[in-house]
């Protein structure tokens, strides 16, 4: 997959106040390209969690179209929306999405065991990397939420994509460990040859973003 492209989408949320939008997403045309590094930045209540599910195909509660490569999204079957999130797009969700009955490996193993896309000293060397070597057999739940956003984030880098889509993924991390967060997904997007957008209302990655998109 090469694009992803917004044309003049307006959330159903929205759509009785269309001509109060300002926005570079909303109601216009708005296009990620592949191999290319964008921010997308929104003050609460201007739709950013929308926007990541329609990304991800979670919703389709608007006007407009949403197309990968000019195919619209509204189209896809179940089966294409698995193939897509398996095979083309990674998310690095907000609320991280993890299983706190299993252990930090364990919630990383799950995904990776459907394509076997990454080796275990792989995994483990990101453990390591990222400060949590020694966490690999905690349960999540027993994590703090910031030790959880880097199991999410190595979650996220187990499988092949052509873009990744990382929400708000800094949250709760001090600046040393999303410096290393940030290099760690950069090294494995540019070796993807993947486009990378990450969404933020505050504190954001560090990054020479391409663009900024205001929502």
């Amino acid at each position: 997959m090469e694009t992803i492209k917004f044309s003049y989408v307006i959330p159903q949320v929205f759509a009785q106040r269309v001509n109060e939008l300002d926005s570079d997403i909303w109601n216009t045309d708005a296009t990620f390209e592949k191999g290319h590094l964008y921010l997308v930045e929104a003050d609460s209540g201007k739709g950013k969690s929308t926007f990541c599910s329609y990304v991800v195909g979670y919703r389709h509660d608007y006007s407009g179209s949403v197309t990968f490569d000019n195919d619209n999204t509204k189209e896809y079957d179940v089966k294409e929306w698995v193939d897509m999130r398996q095979h083309h797009i990674s998310h690095l969700f907000q609320e991280l999405r993890l299983f706190p009955e299993l252990t930090a490996f364990e919630n990383v193993e799950i995904k990776n065991k459907l394509t076997g896309f990454k080796s275990r000293d792989q995994i483990v060397k990101w453990f390591d990397m990222l400060g949590i070597g020694e966490k690999l057999d905690a349960k999540i739940g027993r994590m703090s939420f910031g030790q959880q956003q880097r199991v999410a984030l190595i979650r996220s880098l187990v499988q092949p994509f052509d873009f990744i889509f990382a929400d708000e993924p800094i949250s709760h991390l001090d600046d040393t460990n999303s410096a290393i967060m940030a290099e760690i997904m950069m090294t494995e997007a540019k070796a993807q040859g993947a486009g990378v957008i990450v969404t933020s209302i505050g504190k954001h990655m560090d990054l020479d973003y391409e663009k900024t998109f205001k929502l």
